[in-house]
């Protein structure tokens, strides 16, 4: 089900929300609520996926009382081990067994097998559950609240990654508590924020964007220079809407229900360099891969040999994780390797002007998206040639629809980050909610023209 159908809108997330609320007088039977819920919103896809989720809450819960109550490794370790299998299995197996074709030089049929939606996120949220309380930084919860923080339906199927502590003390909470007005006005504004972005920026993005990466992956070489650069600077501004307005949707909807999720994005365009980038894009990604991949392979406490290998091992890591596919893995490495120039440069305290390391890092974002958007290397080198001059003809940049979306979306990078926009911004006036009400009233027209588009992260 995505949040920008119709279904979702005018059907299930109403009478979730009435629901939640007509039990809110009892924990148990509002948590029940959203569960059953949250279970129906991740079946509406395939149901079939639906005993994989329940099956992997009840594994990592059992396997975090028995990590409260034995103070070994060992069940840590299968613990992790078993959340990796689960995700190998189901998203890198078919990837795998190909590569290993190729170097072998033997045929692969690709596998028939069905990739469950959000299967990374929910999986990274129960590995840090786990290696939190071996740790001893968390505890063991009750099943009821475990169940609900990993499968609440806003945060299941594409983040933000929330960890446990951000959730479930929040479970405790009163919904209709003081601010309960306030939690819901700014909640919808959120949520719509987000639904705009996805219907009226992301989507049209994409009907630009598209048939240029179609170009390029049928290996046409047709792409002139204008519509190489079209290409990548329309896709990295396209996934920005796109993934944000899922993150600010998720966010808003958690508001709703009285519960506040971690931001994901922080205006990542304006970073003048590459680490301030990763520190304001899918934070919640970067903070994960930070807190349980590079700080326990040593960060930059044991020297730069051992901060370089770590670096590497976890861009490598990053880029595996967006997607079973080698090109995913070079979109990693570059960001790696950007990160270590930036380190060398830093070591070497020549400043840089800001505008300058500004132009220097979206340079490089939009390079790594290209390949990241490209399915094979060769489409990718297709557009970084038309990008210099060595396109051959085809789709001429006249014939785009909306071309002019590209310098709106552009513009819209500089206006107040989505949380500022509805936390602090939007003053409580009736002028403004009428006009919220109107939009929310077109775009639910605008989706019943057309099918609606994926969210780009649900293939993660």
């Amino acid at each position: 089900m995505l949040f920008h159908s119709q279904i979702f809108l005018v059907l299930f997330l109403p009478i979730v929300l009435a629901g939640y609320y007509a039990t809110a007088d009892s924990r148990r039977s509002r948590s029940l609520w959203l569960i059953a819920a949250s279970l129906l919103f991740y079946g509406y896809w395939d149901p079939r996926l639906v005993p994989l989720l329940v099956g992997s809450i009840l594994a990592n819960w059992l396997i975090g009382r028995l990590l409260a109550n034995v103070p070994l490794a060992l069940p840590l370790v299968l613990g992790v081990a078993a959340n990796l299998l689960l995700l190998g299995v189901f998203k890198y197996a078919d990837f795998a067994a190909g590569s290993v074709c190729a170097l072998a030089g033997c045929r692969h049929d690709a596998w028939d097998i069905v990739l469950p939606l959000g299967i990374s996120f929910f999986t990274f949220q129960q590995i840090s559950y786990l290696v939190d309380i071996r740790r001893g930084s968390a505890t063991a919860y009750r099943l009821i609240d475990y169940a609900l923080y990993v499968s609440f339906f806003p945060q299941l199927i594409a983040g933000p990654i929330v960890r446990h502590d951000e959730l479930i003390p929040q479970l405790a909470l009163d919904p209709r508590r003081e601010g309960l007005q306030e939690r819901l006005s700014r909640g919808a504004v959120y949520f719509l924020i987000g639904l705009a972005k996805k219907v009226l920026i992301a989507d049209p993005l994409a009907r630009i964007v598209d048939p240029l990466f179609a170009a390029a992956n049928a290996g046409e070489g047709a792409l002139t220079t204008a519509e190489g650069w079209v290409a990548g600077i329309g896709f990295t501004l396209q996934i920005y809407f796109d993934f944000s307005a899922y993150s600010d949707m998720a966010i808003g909807l958690g508001l709703l229900f009285g519960f506040g999720l971690p931001v994901n994005f922080n205006a990542p365009y304006r970073s003048p360099t590459i680490r301030e980038f990763w520190r304001r894009w899918h934070m919640t990604l970067s903070r994960f891969f930070r807190d349980y991949v590079y700080i326990p392979l040593g960060g930059n406490r044991f020297g730069l040999p051992r901060q370089l290998a770590a670096l590497v091992i976890t861009w490598f890591l990053t880029g595996l994780w967006h997607g079973a596919a080698w090109t995913f893995v070079a979109w990693g490495m570059i960001h790696g390797a950007a990160l270590i120039v930036f380190l060398a440069w830093r070591r070497l305290g020549v400043p840089v002007p800001r505008a300058v390391g500004w132009l220097m890092t979206m340079l490089v974002v939009m390079l790594a998206f290209v390949v990241f958007r490209a399915e094979t290397f060769g489409a990718a080198l297709d557009v970084y040639g038309a990008m210099i001059g060595q396109g051959q003809g085809g789709f001429a940049v006249r014939e785009l629809p909306r071309l002019w979306l590209l310098g709106v979306a552009a513009l819209l990078i500089a206006l107040p980050t989505s949380q500022r926009l509805a936390l602090e911004m939007v003053p409580p006036q009736r002028w403004i909610a009428a006009t919220a009400a109107v939009m929310f009233v077109y775009i639910v027209l605008e989706l019943g023209s057309g099918p609606s588009a994926e969210f780009i992260y649900f293939q993660f």
